[in-house]
């Protein structure tokens, strides 16, 4: 039998509170992948304060979910004006997450799929972890599946390291199949949270303030000893499991450092997990931007560490792509998590089709 090769849309909204990216993909949910355009739709600061407000599943959750989903409508609309992609046979919708804890069983990710099926007329899928967590999965990360078909023809073994709020890294070994992933620890959550308590700013621009400073490693080091590193893989994180090892009493150049060379020596503790060391390292996400990151990802790994544009793909676009990918996959009854990514008991499908209203004119 054929797979389908379908139009999808896909949306992320990830832990780093940044915005909306939007990304066009043709894909058979296989071994078909032709990305398209791909946009980005910045959070303006009333909204990204408001959905800062509801993590951890606390405040006005329905009515920055129903803001939520309009904003990622209206994303849609404005990119579907721009290129001319109709028809869309799906869009994969992931949502925000607010809360992530899947040793109680519980993962929540905010964003009405009714409703932006509804407003846009287009097939939506969304809630794409809660399957897997209700198996005993860690519902993250979902994007290995993409990123092994993407990385069919490069040298393995590969690492592919995302750097949003979490970090998270996916290894693929050299045979068919050999794929483990899960996450690392902080990405840039808590650089930016501390960032715009000193600075206002929402972010270390070019990883100024870090490198204006200087890393406690004493700090990191007791950072280290927290028993996630030592905990095999599969395993995932909310954005604040690590909240309590943000400086108190540190500069504003220093803690940045600090924070930054946790990121990186958190990266460097997941090499004890590899099966084989990897002879690359790519890297996507925001900390891919971000030169002090880098830099302190290159010192603790001793390996050439180079953002996913070295291989031609597109690193602002990428967990976008994946959710139109597993939109379509999740279309087809196809698993989306595995047991070396999850460590779902066996391969899970997931997500939750809301089916497009037909607008009359």
């Amino acid at each position: 039998m054929i797979a389908a090769v379908r139009r999808a849309l896909g949306l992320m909204s990830g832990t780093s509170l940044d915005g909306i990216d939007v990304a066009f993909i043709e894909t058979d949910g296989r071994a078909h992948v032709v990305p398209g355009p791909a946009l980005t739709f910045p959070y303006d600061e009333g909204l990204r304060a408001r959905l800062r407000s509801v993590l951890g599943g606390t405040g006005p959750v329905a009515e920055v979910e129903r803001e939520l989903t309009d904003a990622h409508a209206a994303a849609v609309e404005a990119f579907l004006a721009r290129h001319a992609l109709r028809p869309v046979d799906v869009v994969g919708f992931h949502g925000h997450t607010i809360l992530h804890r899947p040793q109680e069983r519980r993962t929540w990710q905010i964003g009405d799929g009714a409703r932006l099926a509804a407003r846009l007329g287009i097939d939506v899928v969304c809630d794409f972890r809660s399957a897997d967590v209700a198996a005993g999965g860690e519902g993250a990360p979902l994007v290995p599946v993409f990123q092994a078909g993407l990385a069919a023809a490069l040298e393995r073994p590969l690492a592919v390291l995302n750097l949003g709020g979490v970090g998270n890294v996916t290894w693929l070994g050299a045979g068919e199949g050999e794929l483990l992933a899960f996450d690392t620890g902080p990405g840039n959550a808590l650089v930016d949270d501390w960032v715009l308590r000193h600075t206002g700013q929402p972010y270390d621009a070019e990883g100024a303030l870090a490198r204006a400073g200087k890393a406690d490693g004493a700090w990191v080091e007791r950072f280290l000893a927290h028993p996630f590193f030592a905990r095999r893989p599969p395993k995932s994180l909310d954005r604040d499991d690590f909240r309590p090892f943000v400086p108190a009493a540190m500069s504003a150049e220093d803690g940045a450092a600090t924070l930054t060379a946790m990121t990186a020596a958190a990266v460097a503790a997941a090499c004890r997990h590899f099966p084989a060391p990897p002879r690359r390292w790519l890297v996507t996400g925001g900390g891919r931007r971000n030169p002090a990151i880098m830099a302190a990802l290159e010192a603790a790994l001793s390996l050439p560490v180079e953002p996913v544009e070295a291989v031609g793909w597109d690193g602002d676009s990428l967990e976008a792509q994946a959710f139109g990918y597993l939109a379509v996959r999740s279309l087809d009854g196809l698993p989306l998590s595995f047991p070396t990514t999850t460590g779902v008991p066996a391969p899970m499908p997931g997500g939750r089709r809301f089916p497009a209203f037909t607008r009359r004119n």
